[in-house]
């Protein structure tokens, strides 16, 4: 093997890749979510090892937004750092603009003035030459819809970002955006990133079937509903929770002794799927073929290897299906902050 040649385990089939929407990429059934675990407060040398771990593994998409960490910046600058050792061109980087980022009139929201900045420092802060996708992170209801794709259009002409996305868009604000790109003869967005695990299902009502129309792909972020469909909660609350995270769709009050029954069952279900809770809820999301990824977070190398095991089995029967169904009844959550208003 040369020093070019990947490791074997890269591109031997154990990494599915499905077509993003109507567009010419391909995703991995599974990709890396750098919003916490990437900031200052973990060592540098095991964000290497996970990124690491996870391009040996099929891994080929990360997936950034400017106020990634924390801090704010810092998940960026850090995982700039360490992609800068492998091969670009191998290498799907994405990154977004729209919520909070700097203090002023100009650190947030959709606006051209915004969005176009961000990037710059985006681009800046991970030493790269060009996002391969660049979002539009959220809906902004006080900038005209065509401002805020115009600003879009403008990052791929002028070379910045080879695709846009759209990030947290009603089914009715993806419509309107889709259209409005047609009209105006603007770059489309071939990819919509919503919220969508077993506990937060509002994609299903209406989102997948108008992206699958539209040619978008859907890549799900919180698949694992920030930890609580995972192991992490089966004999209660951790001492390391992160619930005074912003904008965490978790709450320390939602993880109670009603809910972990519920998260208890499903876990009796992944078991007997030969599954961990975890594997289970990723192959949940990745059973839609409409859904082209699965955003995952992982605090260690040790999650990684284990989720990377969840595309064994997308498969789910009729009768798998109802008692998830039933099961995921019973749960006692809010509204999500995700939820496709």
């Amino acid at each position: 093997m040369t020093a070019a040649d990947p490791p074997p385990s890269r591109y031997d089939g154990r990494m599915p890749y499905r077509q993003c929407g109507k567009s010419g990429v391909k995703l991995p059934l599974l990709s890396l979510g750098c919003w916490h675990n990437f900031g200052g407060d973990t060592p540098s040398s095991e964000q290497t090892d996970m990124i690491k771990t996870s391009f040996d593994g099929g891994i080929t998409h990360f997936d950034l937004a400017n106020n990634y960490g924390p801090p704010y910046g810092s998940a960026e600058h850090n995982v700039g750092k360490i992609l800068k050792d492998l091969p670009r061109d191998e290498l799907l980087v994405s990154s977004k603009a729209g919520y909070d980022m700097w203090h002023g009139p100009y650190g947030q929201g959709g606006s051209r003035k915004h969005l176009l900045a961000s990037l710059d420092q985006s681009l800046k802060r991970t030493n790269l030459e060009y996002f391969d996708i660049f979002y539009s992170h959220c809906f902004d209801s006080n900038v005209p819809l065509e401002e805020t794709l115009t600003a879009l259009d403008t990052a791929v002409k002028q070379g910045k970002a080879l695709y846009v996305g759209i990030s947290s868009y009603s089914t009715k604000q993806t419509n309107e955006a889709v259209e409005a790109c047609k009209n105006l003869n603007l770059v489309v967005p071939i990819i919509h990133q919503p919220n969508y695990s077993m506990l937060n299902r509002w994609v299903e009502q209406d989102l997948l079937d108008l992206c699958g129309d539209q040619g978008l792909g859907v890549i799900a972020f919180c698949p694992l509903f920030q930890g609580l469909l995972s192991d992490k909660y089966l004999d209660g609350i951790p001492p390391n929770c992160r619930f005074s995270l912003p904008l965490s769709p978790l709450r320390k009050n939602e993880v109670n002794e009603q809910n972990l029954r519920v998260i208890r069952e499903l876990n009796n279900l992944a078991n007997a799927r030969e599954q961990t809770l975890a594997q289970m809820s990723l192959s949940w999301v990745l059973r839609h073929k409409g859904v082209s990824s699965a955003l995952m977070g992982a605090s260690s190398v040790e999650q990684i290897r284990e989720n990377l095991q969840a595309v064994k089995n997308l498969e789910f029967s009729k009768e798998e299906e109802t008692q998830i169904d039933r099961i995921v009844a019973k749960i006692n959550l809010p509204k999500s902050l995700w939820a496709g208003d």
